[in-house]
């Protein structure tokens, strides 16, 4: 059980320092206390946390993942300390953040920058990767991501409203023409990428739903290269509106068949089951939701 706040302290200051001895100095204590609160945590803990050198420690795994852990814990504490003493909670801590990686340049990072340059007690560890990211054994604060997952045990909060539109340079449109219906999109080339696949479904006027398989030459598990693709004038991309709207905005790309768009794929953050979210976490969540619909829908 963790019932010394006093150990997990100086667990963090030795993983901070790279050192039991340089703790010690860091906190004006003897090297001996230092290591018995180490080998009091690991006790209580049942878990060998540092595989000791001549030269300089290091983590294991577990030691790793109840370092994550404990700065989050001890950012928390910090701030209810904060609201007592002074009537108000400033934020405190590290917050890590995962994102795919067009939504994160875009968006997510502007909003993680602002928030360090705002506010001082707060760092941020921003993950950027297309894959899906398991939030609890990564030790995420908050994962953002488009489409709203059909299961989870994580909390969901929703951003901003989305769907996927589809666009092409201006070059490609004037080189192949602009398609007039769905069906056309089969003679097209269009750029695939894992968000989408070959099969494109497409909601249009008065309800209208059709499938169009689409044939491409060119395929990407990443979303960036995929429009860099598009804007190159290789082809037609089925692409977020959130991903797109700042090249939509300055005639990078334009839109195709603007009377049809893809299911709704809301921008949403998931988080573990918090009673009360730390401070960090509730003004980045606050902050995307406010920067994502600033601008309206396209």
């Amino acid at each position: 059980m963790l019932d010394d706040i006093a150990e997990l302290r100086t667990f963090v200051r030795i993983v901070a320092a790279g050192s039991l001895s340089a703790a010690g100095r860091e906190m004006n204590l003897a090297l001996s206390v230092v290591s018995k609160r180490l080998a009091s945590l690991e006790r209580r803990t049942d878990t060998r946390l540092v595989a000791r050198s001549t030269r300089r420690l290091a983590l294991t795994e577990e030691g790793q993942r109840l370092y994550e852990h404990a700065q989050r814990i001890l950012a928390e504490i910090a701030e209810a300390e904060e609201a007592l003493s002074h009537g108000r909670v400033e934020p405190q801590g590290m917050l890590r953040v995962g994102a795919p990686a067009a939504l994160g340049r875009m968006h997510v990072g502007p909003v993680c920058r602002e928030l360090v340059e705002t506010y001082r007690g707060v760092s941020v560890d921003l993950c950027l990767t297309d894959r899906m990211v398991d939030l609890i054994d990564e030790g995420m604060d908050v994962v953002v991501r488009i489409g709203a997952p059909k299961d989870s045990t994580l909390v969901m909060r929703r951003l901003a409203d989305n769907h996927r539109v589809l666009v092409g340079a201006r070059c490609y449109l004037e080189r192949r023409g602009y398609p007039a219906s769905p069906q056309e999109l089969e003679s097209h080339d269009c750029i695939q990428y894992r968000g989408t696949g070959g099969r494109w479904r497409l909601l249009g006027p008065g309800g209208a739903v059709i499938e169009v398989e689409t044939a491409s030459r060119l395929r990407s598990d990443n979303g960036d290269v995929a429009q860099d693709w598009a804007l190159a004038g290789c082809g037609l991309i089925f692409k977020s509106r959130i991903d797109v709207e700042d090249d939509l905005a300055a005639g990078r790309l334009l839109r195709v068949l603007p009377g049809w768009h893809g299911d709704p794929a809301p921008v949403c953050a998931l988080f573990p089951s918090q009673r009360q979210l730390p401070t960090r976490v509730r003004l980045f969540l606050d902050a995307m939701a406010q920067r994502l619909n600033r601008g309206g829908g396209t």
